[in-house]
């Protein structure tokens, strides 16, 4: 059975810093790639940044390009967010996925399948 535990969210002032952990088990982790999306109050599912499966390609969403960090250790299988220069409309939900069960619906992400409980990010002063 696929599980997907995520941990690490908060309260965070602007600019602060929060490191977003993915504790995963169920099916081989070091053979997928790895995603992480988020959803604000009263809007879809968002796409935030993909790993590749050694954690040698790395992408990320223009607006926390240069801010957030994705990385990965395939031997623990665990996945990591760094967040940093937090600002208000990076409150959200987040999320970690296995990239090849997201579906899109043109720039959203739909409800997909072995989502965990996600952790909740609040960026506030």
């Amino acid at each position: 059975e696929v599980q997907l535990v995520e941990s690490g969210g908060g309260l965070v002032q602007p600019g602060g810093s929060l490191r977003l952990t993915c504790a995963a088990s169920g099916f081989n982790f070091n053979k997928v790639d790895m995603t992480w999306v988020r959803q604000a109050p009263g809007k879809p599912l968002k796409w935030v940044s993909t790993i590749g499966s050694d954690g040698s390609r790395t992408t990320y969403t223009p607006s926390v390009n240069g801010r957030f960090t994705i990385s990965r250790d395939n031997a623990k299988g665990m996945l990591f967010l760094q967040l940093n220069q937090l600002k208000t409309e990076d409150t959200a939900l987040y999320y970690c996925a296995r990239d090849s069960d997201l579906m899109w619906l043109g720039n959203d992400i739909l409800p997909f399948e072995n989502r965990g409980q996600g952790t909740q990010v609040t960026v506030s002063s």
